[in-house]
């Protein structure tokens, strides 16, 4: 290969990189953590949309409904003003790559929502809270211990302000310690296999679940 198609093919590269690691705004086709919490942020408005970490055509859409509320151009695109609004911080550096196993472990979270609760159980004819969480990621590669106390001494603890979709939460319920473990999904929200509603969506801010809270782990 010549110098000069060398050095073009690098400066091809380099632009891309910059040209990447520059964009100002979340649109279609953009995958990954930051997506989910942009959706569940969606949801949680009212607005008709998966949090499945795809930025497709169902999520642009309703990122244009809820521009137009709130006085914005309505482009689909969630920029510098938009993530501001919509998130009530500033816009963090978007990147254009994707966590598959994190897409991969919330898609697959949220397909067993309503399956009920069964202690010890561990398949999606009955599960129970640590069983469900090791189901989900065993399904994405990810291998974790059977009980939520073992769960708890996996990989490396997250402070609560830095959750991201994907790491596990824990609480301590029954029983001193880690006794109930859900899965982090975004914007205050985890999902989890509770003895009273089985496989449901919880807010880590309601009463119950705030008040038992013990710390989160991040495992991917």
């Amino acid at each position: 290969m010549s110098k000069v198609l060398r050095v073009l093919m690098l400066s091809m590269v380099l632009m891309c990189w910059f040209s990447i690691a520059n964009a100002s705004a979340f649109r279609v086709g953009d995958q990954g953590s930051e997506v989910v919490e942009i959706q569940g942020a969606l949801a949680g408005l009212g607005y008709d949309v998966p949090a499945d970490g795809d930025f497709g055509p169902a999520t642009a859409d309703a990122v244009k409904q809820f521009q137009a509320s709130r006085g914005l151009a309505a482009d689909g695109l969630v920029g510098d003003a938009t993530y501001m609004a919509l998130m009530g911080r500033q816009i963090p550096e978007v990147s254009r790559g994707s966590n598959y196993i994190t897409r991969r472990v919330v898609q697959s979270s949220l397909s067993y929502v309503g399956v009920p609760y069964v202690f010890g159980g561990t398949t999606p004819s009955g599960f129970d809270c640590s069983g469900y969480v090791r189901f989900v990621f065993a399904n994405a590669g990810v291998y974790l211990p059977r009980t939520a106390d073992a769960q708890y001494e996996v990989g490396t603890p997250v402070a609560y302000d830095d959750l991201i979709p994907g790491d596990l939460v824990f609480f301590s319920t029954y029983d001193y310690g880690a006794s109930h473990v859900g899965i982090y999904l975004g914007h205050g929200k985890f999902i989890n296999a509770s003895s009273s509603r089985g496989v449901a969506v919880d807010s880590l801010s309601s009463s119950y679940w705030s008040s038992c809270y013990l710390g989160a782990r991040r495992v991917m």
